[in-house]
């Protein structure tokens, strides 16, 4: 099966983006056929400086890299790397409706946010798609809240398919991750745009201090505590082997047992697993020529996916490029 996903170099990566997907997109890997992309047109919306958005892209290769993506095993490059996607995206856009669009969640979030949204983030699910179907994807990984993303996706190939009476567009299929929903250190989801995260690769001593500062109750050290209420005890069940995860739970339950306490093991769970890839990516990141290698090899298996796929495109709506002649 051939597997796409992107994901945004809008900021540091944290917690969130590892269990929400990394996870899945690393194991993945060895399974399947695997596109994987740095969503930098998507970022657009958001990231409008020339130097950010370049650093952003290679934090977010490096951080992949590092932590175990293998080229030789899976197509991992820059989405501008493939003009192409733009130009399936301009064709989408012919054949869909504003109501599709006026749908998203996205775009709905906004306008009840008073948020005026530009044009790029209305458009953002057609992009979204042309960056599915231009591979022929089978499978998309994704977490619940963003379904709707595939079954529009799955919408958009139907009405090309149907405009131009063609098969050119392979319909998608969600893969729902088994990611649990990570908290940040508020309590609200562990997300960039709430500043409440938690980073992969921070200075250990900032990652600890953050860790500490994670929002808990007051309630005494002595006195039983719920688990499923608590934040602290939310990321130790994902960072933990299930065995320790257990045996937190039932000190919650028991008493005796501090936030402090469970804190501290979680400050020493995030170094063990990000510690070893923090030197892996430091070492990366003094090659950045050999980042790049990757990216822009990456970016030729994509392209020539793209192209035979934006051929049959062209020959189902009558669009002639020099090039096929």
């Amino acid at each position: 099966m051939r597997v796409l996903s992107g994901i945004q170099p809008s900021g540091k990566l944290h917690l969130g983006n590892y269990f929400g997907a990394m996870v899945q997109h690393l194991a993945l890997q060895h399974e399947h056929e695997c596109f994987y992309f740095i969503a930098n047109y998507h970022a657009m919306t958001s990231v409008q400086d020339a130097d950010l958005m370049r650093q952003l892209t290679l934090d977010v290769a490096l951080d992949y890299l590092a932590l175990g993506l293998d080229p030789d095993k899976a197509i991992f490059f820059r989405q501008s790397d493939v003009p192409e996607v733009t130009e399936l995206t301009w064709i989408l856009g012919t054949v869909t409706g504003k109501g599709l669009l006026e749908r998203a969640h996205s775009y709905k979030d906004k306008i009840a946010k008073n948020i005026m949204p530009s044009m790029g983030l209305f458009n953002y699910p057609i992009l979204m798609a042309a960056d599915i179907l231009i591979y022929r994807s089978n499978w998309v990984p994704v977490g619940q809240d963003q379904v709707q993303h595939i079954e529009m996706t799955q919408d958009m190939a139907s009405y090309f398919n149907n405009t131009y009476k063609c098969e050119a567009l392979v319909r998608p299929e969600p893969r729902l991750n088994e990611a649990a929903w990570v908290p940040g250190v508020d309590g609200q989801k562990m997300s960039k745009s709430y500043d409440n995260t938690i980073e992969l690769f921070g200075d250990a001593k900032e990652t600890t201090k953050q860790i500490m500062g994670i929002k808990t109750d007051s309630t005494p050290v002595e006195d039983p505590k719920d688990p499923e209420r608590c934040n602290v005890f939310a990321l130790l069940r994902l960072m933990a082997e299930p065995e320790e995860a257990a045996d937190w739970e039932q000190r919650y339950r028991r008493g005796g047992t501090g936030y402090g306490e469970a804190k501290k093991r979680l400050a020493e769970l995030h170094e063990q697993r990000f510690g070893p890839a923090r030197a892996l990516r430091a070492k990366l990141a003094a090659d950045p020529d050999a980042v790049e290698d990757v990216l822009r090899e990456g970016g030729r298996k994509a392209r020539s996916v793209a192209r035979e796929v934006m051929e049959d495109v062209r020959q189902a709506c009558g669009i002639l490029c020099a090039a096929d002649h």
